[in-house]
């Protein structure tokens, strides 16, 4: 949780907010797909992508 804090800090100091919604779609979609690696959702999910 540090590093999300240190890196909205660093966004919001750079004037880069608008950054903000990539990095939490990617994460988004990075913890869905490591949540889904190993369940009967998996196919499902990988034919989205």
């Amino acid at each position: 949780m540090k590093l999300l804090k240190e890196l909205f800090a660093f966004l919001r100091a750079r004037k880069k907010l608008w950054l903000a919604p990539i990095v939490l779609v990617m994460l988004a979609i990075g913890g869905l797909l490591v949540l889904a690696q190993g369940s009967v959702v998996a196919p499902f999910i990988y034919t989205l992508f």
